[in-house]
Parts: structure tokens; sequence; C-alpha cells
């Protein structure tokens, strides 16, 4: 008799050991092409750039082994130390008004009222505009001979600033530019963290008397914080990595005031020919991305679960309340 039984107990774990062996199986081909296309794409390429970043490698010629001088060169590229505390000034200055712009234009067009869906449109707009050819437009708006702001600062009796002649000015008017350019797209991105928070939590926050500026910093943008990791990854990583802007308005200019780390990149690879040392800057810049994003996602996280905790917490006890 326990011959009899087990035999079926074998059969039908057999049966399921088969079927996740060809679930397995329909998972990894389904992950398969995904997989060999970031392995071409991305895998490919970093371990290429990794293994130039070792080699002294001119534009033509042979390259050769000379680890780690690349790496130990760039503690002492005066232009990309320079660089380092331009990009980072440039980072925290747009990651602030991209945050706090984003937010604004998101709260004015949260409801629906009449109109709404035109400016919504409106301060999307240039979002559908390229960084190159929004570069290249405010470049014609700002310069004197020809561009129209000299002109409308002339009319007002105003003078009229160099607007890409000094170094404050050259970053405060590509500050402009990028915050015209990304406030929009932001803008959508917050609007879509506001409108997935229930109206309920609002609609008690008010009949307990709470004012505009309460319901926003104890409600609005503590639920808010996933969508505001999300555009602190990408505003601190498209600052980090900024080129179009800089280059096409100031070329790094006046007096290399401008040059950002990708700059100092770009120039190691094209104007001085060392495709090492650019892809060693390179490998820097990659390691630095990656542990400043890491550190903020860790810090949102944590912050957050334990807001969600308190926040559900307080509901079901106020639910707890109101049942007994």
């Amino acid at each position: 008799m326990p011959s009899s039984t087990a035999a079926p107990e074998r059969s039908t774990t057999d049966r399921a050991r088969a079927r996740r062996r060809r679930e397995a199986t329909a998972g990894w081909l389904y992950a398969l092409p995904s997989a060999v296309i970031i392995v071409i794409l991305f895998l490919v390429p970093l371990g290429l750039a990794f293994w130039m970043s070792l080699n002294d490698w001119p534009l033509i010629g042979r390259p050769e082994f000379n680890a780690p001088d690349n790496y130990a060169a760039i503690g002492q590229n005066q232009l990309f130390l320079d660089s380092v505390g331009f990009t980072l000034k440039y980072t925290v200055v747009t990651t602030v008004i991209y945050l706090v712009i984003g937010l604004a234009l998101a709260l004015l067009v949260q409801n629906a009222r009449p109109g709404v869906g035109f400016f919504r449109t409106a301060f999307l707009l240039p979002s559908a505009v390229g960084l190159a050819s929004a570069s290249l437009l405010f470049y014609a708006l700002y310069n004197n001979d020809y561009g129209p702001l000299g002109d409308i600062f002339g009319f007002f009796g105003l003078p009229v600033p160099d607007f890409l002649g000094t170094p404050d000015n050259a970053f405060a008017s590509t500050v402009v530019m990028v915050t015209w350019r990304f406030a929009g797209f932001n803008m959508i991105i917050l609007l879509t963290g506001l409108q997935a928070i229930p109206v309920e939590v609002y609609e008690a926050a008010r009949a307990d008397g709470a004012n505009w500026w309460q319901i926003l910093r104890q409600i609005t943008l503590p639920l808010l914080k996933p969508t505001i990791a999300l555009i602190l990854v990408l505003t601190i990583t498209g600052s980090i990595l900024a080129f179009e802007p800089f280059y096409v308005l100031t070329a790094g200019g006046p007096s290399n005031s401008t040059v950002t780390m990708v700059i100092t990149m770009f120039r190691e690879a094209f104007s001085l020919y060392d495709l090492g040392s650019a892809a060693a800057i390179a490998m820097v810049l990659l390691v630095a991305l990656v542990a400043i994003n890491a550190l903020q996602l860790a810090l949102f996280r944590d912050r957050d679960t334990a807001g969600r905790r308190r926040f559900f917490g307080r509901r079901a006890a106020i639910t707890e309340e109101e049942r007994r």
C-alpha cells in the first residue's frame, strides 16, 4: 500500500517541477531580447570605455596600456577640477529652481477650471523643443547685435546687459534657458503625483480647519516624496551631464568660467585627441552619478516608507475610532 500511494505523489511532484522549469525557460526567453539589447548598447560600450581609460589611446595610432596614469592625471587637471565646482553649483541652482517652479506651476493647474488645459499645454510646449535647438534659439535672443532682447531693454530705457559676455551673466542666462526648457516637463511629473493624492485627505484637512500652507506642508509635500525623488534623480543626473546649453551658448567661456565636467571630457577627446583621458573622466562621472542617485533613493525610500506607515497608521486609528 505505501508503494501504491507514493507513486502518484512522486508523479504530482515531477509534474510540478516540470511546469516550473517550463515557466522559468519561458521567462528567460521573454527576457532574452531585452538582455541582448542591454549587453550590446550598454555593457559592451561600458566595457570598451573602461578599457580605453586604462590605455594611452590617441585618436590615430596604437593604444598602449598605461594604467593608472589616466586616473592619476585627473587630479592634476586644473580645468577639470574647476569644472567640478562649477557643475555642482549649476546642479544645486537648477535643482532648486526646477522644483520650486515646477511645483508652483503644478499647483496652479492642479484643479479643473475653465482654460486650465490651455495653460497646461502652454507650460509643456517648451519641453517639445530639443535642448540644442532651444540653446540656439536663446543664443539668437541673447545676441546684442541682432537679438530682440537688447531692443526691448532699450525701449524701456534700461541698460542693455551683455547676456553672455561675463561669467555671472552667462551662468544666469543659461539657467533661464534651461528653466524655460524643463519647467513644463517637471510640472507634468509633479501634477501626476498631485492627482494621485486622495481627495478625501484634503477634505478631511479642510474640515479640521487646516489652511493652504498647512495642507501643503503636512499633506502635499510628504505624499509627493516619491515624485520629488524622481525629479531629483532626473534633474541631478541631467545637470551633472550638462553639455549642450553651455557648449552652444558660451562654448565654456568667457575665460573657461562655464566649463562643465562633460565639456572637459569633450575637450580631452576631440581637442587634445586623448581618448584614454576622456574615458577615465567618463568613468569617474559614472561612479559619481551611481553613488549620488543610490544615496538619494535610499534616503527617500526610508523616509517615504516611514511617512506612509505613519499616514496609514493614523488613518487606521481614525477609522477604528469612528467605528467605536
